[in-house]
């Protein structure tokens, strides 16, 4: 009876050490993305953490108006993330998106809907407090275009600023 009680001790008090190790990320994160490259700049961005393996889902929307061309852009990425240490992690991940791109006279040519894949790596601090920033660099490569410019890698490096909830 003894051994069956410290057995089940033992494996309680490992799932619970499991459990809290999994939980270094938040179930949800919602803020901005500030982008440069040739995005279009500043993204909503969302996390969703998936599971118990620290992975999560982020989605992005972004767009563009100005005097050149109107662009609106939406991204999904698959991260894993890995726990540094003192609210550090770090995370990479994979995805795709849609770049909807309405060009005025002189970029006519850009005018369209279009594809894209994406990778991510990046580095974020969670402070005490429910925030958390970032920074990441996200090569992007798309493809189905027309257009040669749209067809190439365009590297995009951002810093995002999020609630934790």
């Amino acid at each position: 009876m003894k051994k069956l009680f410290l057995l089940a001790a033992f494996v309680i008090g490992a799932g619970l050490y499991n459990q809290a190790e999994a939980q270094t990320i938040s179930d949800n994160a919602l803020g901005l993305r500030f982008g440069g490259g040739d995005g279009v700049g500043a993204e909503v961005s969302y996390q969703r953490a998936l599971g118990m393996d620290n992975n999560r889902l982020e989605v992005d929307f972004g767009w563009r108006n100005n005097s050149d061309f109107d662009a609106v852009k939406l991204t999904g990425l698959y991260q894993w993330v890995w726990n540094i240490e003192g609210g550090f992690n770090w995370y990479a991940g994979v995805g795709a998106g849609l770049l909807s791109v309405n060009a005025e006279d002189y970029y006519d040519d850009d005018d369209g809907t279009y594809l894209f894949v994406a990778g991510d790596i990046g580095i974020e601090y969670s402070f005490d407090i429910p925030l958390m920033l970032s920074l990441d660099f996200r090569p992007e490569f798309g493809f189905f275009s027309d257009n040669d410019v749209l067809n190439e890698f365009a590297p995009d490096i951002a810093l995002g600023v999020r609630y934790q909830f």
